[in-house]
């Protein structure tokens, strides 16, 4: 790590520059690649995001065209994961829901991310009544199952991608806040915020250009544990009904529309679950290799 000036708060305030920073993002990502765990998780990443985008072009059929004579027929040379009720292609399908699931999740957690960033800034930097006014509504909102929060708020608004992207990073931003607060507190007392002060700064710019920079790697590292967590919240709301509507092809709702046929034709459900364990389980291993290149 590069280290800081610690005469700086010594000198007259003109004579102030910006400190040396530690480790940015992308010397986090470069520490993170010497990580077999963040390699694996980030292959099967770069593949699910493939196929997000590209799903039109390597789906052997189109996701919603229906055949009643192929109605629930087990995976075949024709159809590699089989058919679902209506005899739609099921591996076409869980190609295509990859798109739905990475537009909503990444949404809802960027939504939560600059919402908390901005509350754990204010509050850590300023601490006072502002902290202890906004932290106890943060700590009431915290002390709620996520997930019930989830369900009454789209219980209310009604289902559509744009009310679970609301609702997920509505439903982050506290964790958030309290991350990025924790950290800003470690931070604010350090010789590079004084100096800052000592050269006459606003406190709006100390905690963007001064503060943010340094908290970096954390931020990174809270991000993808909370992508993980927004995938599974979108597929258990359209699980029940509450997130993406029919006839989606979202990985959640078609596990919901095909237990009904778990035992008849297993392949209906098993596939988009092993398609969606997969994406979650591959953010979870990049953040384990952000946390280990973090504490390192």
């Amino acid at each position: 790590m590069e280290g800081r000036d610690a005469t700086a708060v010594a000198v007259r305030p003109e004579t102030l520059g910006s400190p040396g920073r530690r480790e940015g993002f992308g010397d986090l990502a470069l520490a993170a690649a010497s990580s077999k765990t963040f390699l694996t998780g980030a292959a099967i990443l770069v593949f699910w995001v493939f196929v997000a985008l590209f799903w039109g072009v390597v789906a052997p059929y189109d996701p919603q065209a229906v055949d009643p004579t192929a109605s629930l027929a087990p995976p075949s040379a024709e159809h590699w994961f089989g058919t679902d009720n209506l005899g739609r292609d099921v591996l076409s399908r869980v190609l295509a829901g990859a798109s739905s699931v990475l537009t909503v999740a990444p949404l809802g957690t960027a939504l939560g991310m600059v919402g908390g960033i901005a509350v754990g800034l204010i509050t850590g930097y300023y601490r006072g009544r502002v902290d202890d006014v906004i932290m106890r509504v943060v700590d009431a909102l915290l002390a709620f199952p996520l997930i019930i929060i989830a369900v009454l708020v789209l219980s209310v608004l009604g289902s559509s991608k744009v009310n679970v992207v609301l609702v997920i990073g509505v439903v982050f931003m506290p964790i958030v806040a309290r991350t990025v607060r924790s950290s800003v507190l470690s931070e604010r007392e350090r010789e590079y915020v004084a100096a800052a002060r000592l050269r006459g700064e606003s406190g709006g710019y100390i905690m963007v250009s001064e503060i943010l920079p340094n908290i970096l790697s954390p931020i990174a590292v809270e991000a993808t544990i909370r992508l993980g967590y927004a995938i599974f919240t979108s597929a258990t709301l359209s699980f029940l009904s509450l997130g993406i509507q029919e006839p989606s092809p979202d990985w959640g709702l078609t596990i919901s529309l095909g237990r009904v046929y778990l035992q008849a034709a297993p392949w209906v459900v098993v596939f988009p679950a092993l398609a969606l364990a997969t994406l979650v389980v591959a953010v979870n291993l990049v953040a384990d290799g952000l946390l280990q290149a973090v504490e390192e």
